[in-house]
């Protein structure tokens, strides 16, 4: 069993988190664009970083370059300077440019993320598609985490925590959804998804099916709760 892709991105629905909100514990200050960023520089911006992500796709963080991120996008590379400094100001837009690209995927995506499928199957989709989008993020999200409980504030997380809890009320599964929520997410957090794959070799696809089965088990209902969660192994 294998979840869903995440989808192309959709236009975003208003309103949602602005740029830098999705990671408050990242210094984002630096590649903030201005209140009134020129029409032709926010293009460029929006080339540059479908460029660098069709690059991480391919490629991983770790060879993504200023260079390649100019060839691939057909500008100069003093144009990816001037947008982002360095490079570590590229990885840092990057990583909210791909945080919006998930968000837009599960408030407005197509099905079975978006919202034109059933409670049930959004719930099923969402963790693959939370770990197929940090795969190749995880040391930067890593490296974020100064703070163990800033965390917990972080908007992008709060958001993720909302949708879930939201679905698993209308999957009309039993239980506090917010706790749940919290359950479900701490399942699939980057350190302990990093430590599973890297230091005990687990199959990121046993992940996935780790997911969906334990979305089952909290969707077993009790006595006259009836939940709509369930689906086959």
């Amino acid at each position: 069993m294998t979840g869903p892709d995440i989808p192309p991105t959709p236009r975003l629905p208003d309103p949602l988190p602005e740029p830098g909100d999705a990671r408050t514990n990242l210094p984002l200050a630096p590649i903030d664009e201005p209140p009134q960023l020129r029409a032709d520089a926010a293009r460029n911006r929006t080339l540059l970083l479908d460029a660098a992500s069709r690059l991480l796709t391919g490629c991983g963080a770790a060879d993504l370059t200023m260079e390649s991120v100019a060839a691939a996008a057909g500008v100069g590379k003093g144009t990816v300077f001037r947008r982002f400094g360095d490079r570590a100001g590229l990885l840092l837009a990057l990583l909210d440019h791909r945080e919006k690209q998930l968000q837009a995927a599960f408030l407005s995506g197509p099905p079975p993320l978006g919202p034109d499928a059933p409670a049930a199957e959004r719930l099923h989709a969402f963790g693959p598609a939370v770990l197929r989008h940090e795969r190749d993020h995880h040391a930067l999200i890593l490296a974020s985490r100064t703070d163990p409980l800033r965390n917990y504030a972080v908007p992008a997380l709060r958001l993720r925590l909302n949708h879930l809890a939201m679905l698993l009320r209308q999957a009309k599964v039993p239980g506090d959804p917010e706790l749940l929520a919290h359950t479900l997410l701490a399942s699939i957090d980057t350190a302990l998804v990093h430590h599973l794959t890297t230091e005990r070799g687990m199959d990121p696809e046993h992940l996935e099916e780790a997911w969906h089965h334990l979305v089952n088990r909290l969707g077993q209902p009790s006595e006259g709760q009836p939940s709509e969660v369930g689906r086959d192994a």
